[in-house]
């Protein structure tokens, strides 16, 4: 008996130990308030943004604020620390005079209930002290250009709040311009006196330039099979240049870009440096990357079904720097020939309306050379042969062979490539007899058939991109512009048919409007030339402006106006079996099942996106909500009956966060009517007959809301 007392009696001695340990703990636990208010009052000159950061304590998220949603778990909960509020007024007082509001007092309002508590910072700011005189000595040896360019916009600015972080800024900036434009071994030491009373302040920058430097000898190290010499050819800096901190940035990006590198870094070569002279010598440090890199990847999308993809490349492809690089890619997996699987009946159905792009699977091969550092290091050129069968959704099948050869040049600070290419391709264009019947009155087998004969196309393709977002894949704040200009000649020996001119431009300019709300806003315009001649048609012949169908502009979609399905915002023309009209041949009572939309495109575009995206009240880390408003018009200068109508739809959005980008739900809201276009019906012998008086034919309305779900940003 004794044996098994003495077991019993540890463990209630060991559980009554614990409960005294967790006592205090539960009592402290119940004793945390949850913050579900923190304000500030009378803060003019700093924001509220800049004092919440500045602090410790932090306010509960939107949902647990709400105290009577706040039994469903939602938003996360912060507790409140005394120590660290009482710290935080300490914190606030230390801001304020160090942003130059030396009389500033924080008091507090402090509401508790058992389970929370409301806290707001009462803040008196006083009067500021004022910067009345700013001296920047030490500039009389440099040139006058150089001073003026050191000084100009300094953010310290007489008159205004002696702020200490301003004044670290100004140094920070003066020292980096004077560094950009030949002063490598630049300091500046700062003078000031404060007058508290009197509310002055006098700031004196000692500048010390030391020698106006020029790059010296240039030295690699670390590559081992690629030769050093493109190292140097692709740095922007050269021997003999003025030294620029800024360029040798520039350098070690034209390094990283070049994929030449695994670890690239370019600086002054300390270990040769002597501030003494007037010759900065360079160092750049760099790792070659694999000779070899495999890819693959495999993806879904609404109106591709199944896409697969895969790639090698090849580093320092027979010395040199160049890259070849050997890819493939395949969509339309299971829904056409040969790899149907049946999916179209199932997950890939939305790809059943589409009877010409997803007849066959889509691919593409190309085999290409890259070589950068061709006669500047800004300077890459490319050359590449291809082989190719793509689609535009319900609109045409392109099947081509061809090769190209492109020149680009990027400013290694500014970063705008501009490109040229030419483009020189051999193939036909598969589309629906109702897009070849009302756009070049081809309606008949044989003349469609004469339509989609094999053509040349050369196209030299100009193009100018301005990348200004701080983010290419969810962009906050910046712009993004990009210019594009075509022409196809037979003096770049295009076929007669194919004579045509295209400009493209598009803008998109983004916003904070404050730490989480993004206002952007897009202007999309195109327009196309083409010249008039002699084509075959049901006729006999007319003039036609022949713009081939993959060089119009179709618009609606996903990433355009969005209360349009893909491709159905601008001309249309709709096809119904002859079964479905009356015995006088006329349409009645047909259902949106017996009519089949061809989109035709037009050679003029217009569009316009605004759109404000802000976090949600839920899983505000991941998930973000938007309110957009789209608006835009295609049509076709050469048909009068093309209206130019600009529609407007308005709609929502979900934006959840993912690895390859934001993932979007969008609903948008068409409050028009179908788009009027030429009915027309297929006869015995395939060919198109246009329905007597149905030139502008309004099918039934469909439904009202679009839904797109797509990743990546609208624009």
């Amino acid at each position: 008996m004794q044996s098994l007392r003495r077991p019993a009696g540890r463990l209630c001695r060991l559980l009554l130990l614990g409960l005294a340990v967790a006592w205090p703990l539960s009592a402290q636990q119940s004793a945390q308030r949850v913050v579900r208010q923190l304000k500030f009052q009378g803060n003019r000159r700093i924001d509220a943004t800049t004092l919440a950061a500045s602090i410790s304590t932090t306010n509960s998220g939107w949902f647990a604020t709400l105290k009577l949603l706040s039994w469903i778990g939602l938003g996360q909960k912060r507790y409140f620390n005394e120590t660290d509020f009482q710290r935080d007024v300490l914190r606030l007082e230390v801001l304020y005079k160090r942003s130059g509001y030396p009389d500033a007092v924080i008091d507090t309002i402090v509401r508790r209930t058992p389970q929370d508590i409301y806290l707001t910072f009462k803040i008196a700011e006083g009067e500021p002290v004022r910067v009345t005189r700013l001296t920047v000595a030490g500039l009389d040896a440099v040139p006058a250009e150089t001073r003026a360019a050191a000084l100009v916009d300094l953010p310290l600015v007489v008159g205004n709040p002696f702020n200490r972080f301003v004044l670290q800024t100004t140094i920070d900036t003066v020292a980096g311009r004077l560094r950009d434009r030949g002063y490598p071994a630049a300091e500046i030491f700062r003078e000031f006196t404060s007058d508290a009373t009197r509310r002055t302040a006098e700031v004196t920058l000692n500048v010390v330039t030391g020698l106006r430097s020029h790059v010296g000898t240039v030295r690699v190290e670390g590559s081992t099979r690629v030769d050093s010499s493109l190292a140097r050819k692709l740095v922007v800096t050269r021997t003999g240049r003025l030294y620029s901190a800024q360029e040798v940035l520039e350098s070690q990006r034209s390094l990283y870009q070049s994929d030449l590198y695994a670890i690239a870094s370019v600086g002054i070569d300390s270990a040769r440096y002597d501030p003494a002279s007037d010759a900065v010598p360079l160092l750049i440090r760099v790792s070659d990357a694999k000779a070899r890199r495999v890819r693959a990847g495999l993806g879904y999308g609404t109106n591709d079904c199944f896409r697969a993809s895969t790639g090698i490349t090849e580093r320092n492809f027979l010395g040199g720097g160049r890259i070849f690089d050997l890819s493939a890619r395949v969509s339309k997996i299971g829904v056409g020939n040969p790899f149907d699987f049946g999916l179209d009946q199932n997950i890939c159905r939305a790809t059943r309306s589409d009877s010409v792009g997803s007849a066959k699977f889509n691919y593409n091969v190309t085999a290409s050379v890259r070589r950068p550092a061709f006669l500047s290091s800004r300077n890459t050129i490319a050359g590449s042969v291809f082989s190719e069968r793509r689609s535009e959704y319900r609109v045409y099948l392109r099947e081509e062979v061809g090769a190209s050869v492109s020149l680009t040049r990027e400013s290694a600070r500014r970063r705008n490539p501009l490109s040229l290419t030419y483009l020189l391709s051999y193939g036909r264009t598969t589309a629906t007899p109702a897009s070849f019947c009302a756009s070049f009155s081809a309606c008949t087998p044989a003349l469609i058939e004469l339509q989609q004969e094999r053509r040349r196309l050369g196209l030299l393709t100009a193009a100018a991109s301005f990348p200004h977002a701080n983010s290419p894949i969810d962009p906050t704040r910046g712009y993004i512009a990009i210019l594009e200009a075509a022409i196809s000649s037979r003096v770049l020996l295009s076929s007669s048919e194919q004579e045509f001119s295209r400009l493209l431009g598009n803008i998109a300019w983004y916003r904070t409007l404050s730490r989480e709300v993004v206002l952007s806003w897009r202007v999309r315009g195109g327009i196309v030339f083409a010249r008039n001649f002699q084509a075959a048609s049901d006729a006999g012949g007319s003039n036609v402006s022949f713009v081939p169908l993959e060089q119009r502009f179709y618009g609606g979609g996903a990433n355009d106006v969005r209360g349009f399905q893909q491709n159905e915002l601008g001309p249309v023309v709709y096809v119904v079996p002859k079964s479905a009209l009356d015995s006088a041949g006329t349409p009645a009572q047909l259902t949106n099942n017996q009519v089949r939309v061809a989109p035709t495109g037009g050679n003029t575009i217009v569009v316009g996106n605004v759109e404000l995206r802000f976090p949600s009240p839920v899983f505000r880390s991941r998930m973000r909500l938007a309110l957009f408003l789209d608006a835009g018009s295609v049509w076709d200068r050469s048909y009068s009956a093309s209206r130019k109508l600009i529609r407007f739809t308005p709609g929502a959005g979900v934006r959840f966060a993912t690895p390859l980008g934001p993932a979007r739900f969008d609903v948008a809201y068409n409050p028009y009517a179908r788009q009027a276009g030429p009915l027309y019906q297929t006869d015995r012998t395939g060919a198109l007959v246009p329905v007597p008086g149905q030139t502008a034919f309004v099918p039934p309305q469909g439904r009202r809301f679009t839904i797109h779900i797509s990743v990546g940003q609208a624009f």
